[in-house]
């Protein structure tokens, strides 16, 4: 059987991973901080689907715990044929606070560890000849909403950038840009999320269907939804100064 990995797993865009990939037949590795709730996650995935399901409690914050789970994915005798680096949270704080250990915080988890458990991914899969690593970007990298935005934005250059190196070697890697997805991401960043346009929501069983099909096609960028799809385009073309007052108008009802 394949194993896929999945950080964040016990959760929104995660945990649609996860049955995802295991109503595939995949087994699973589960990564999250709770370890009682990875326990429930894996009992229920496992009893559901008939995979296998590991779980690896780690804080993607904590270097040494960030080794640990790269050692997990860099093994021969265990190899992990799909990773996906989803672990994150949303951030609300500015960029002027006196207080940065929040932005500290972000930075370790949603591109530290993304790039350490994407090296480690890239090394083994590139190895084997074959693999797929899919990183977990928003289309909030296109937009100015502080350091959230230049997480992602990071994201899907690396992700872009990492597809671009490991070219002809059999490893597919793709960043996924979803827009506003129904999760309790948005609850726990404290969000005000009754002001974001009903049209604007996502599913995320559809966004992780939607983008492993386009895992399947080889395409490097998914963006869920027609109307994401246009929404993007006009954010990748439009004036930055139309980008900014977009961006200060969300940042002001967020708020």
């Amino acid at each position: 059987m394949p194993t896929a990995l999945v950080t964040g797993g016990t959760s929104g865009i995660g945990a649609a991973f996860a049955r995802a990939l295991a109503a595939r037949g995949d087994d699973l590795i589960l990564v999250a901080r709770d370890a009682e709730r990875l326990g429930s996650a894996a009992d229920e995935l496992a009893q559901r689907y008939g995979v296998r399901v590991e779980t690896l409690p780690a804080d993607l914050a904590a270097p040494d715990d960030v080794a640990r789970v790269a050692e997990r994915i860099a093994s021969t005798d265990a190899p992990v044929d799909t990773l996906v680096n989803n672990a994150g949270f949303g951030m609300r704080v500015r960029l002027a606070d006196a207080d940065l250990a929040p932005h500290d915080h972000g930075i370790d988890v949603m591109i530290r560890a993304v790039l350490h458990l994407g090296g480690a991914a890239a090394r083994a899969m590139r190895e084997r000849g074959r693999g797929t690593i899919i990183n977990v970007g928003s289309t909030a990298g296109l937009i100015t909403l502080g350091n959230y935005s230049a997480i992602k934005a990071w994201v899907s250059v690396y992700s872009e950038s990492l597809a671009v190196e490991l070219a002809g070697t059999g490893v597919q890697v793709t960043v996924l840009c979803p827009g506003w997805v129904r999760t309790e991401f948005h609850h726990r960043a404290k969000v005000n999320a009754s002001a974001i346009p009903e049209s604007l929501w996502l599913d995320a069983d559809e966004v992780v269907a939607d983008t492993l099909a386009d895992v399947a096609k080889g395409k490097i960028v998914s963006i869920p939804s027609r109307r994401y799809k246009v929404l993007t385009f006009l954010l990748r073309h439009a004036p930055r100064a139309a980008v900014h007052a977009v961006s200060a108008k969300i940042n002001s009802s967020r708020h």
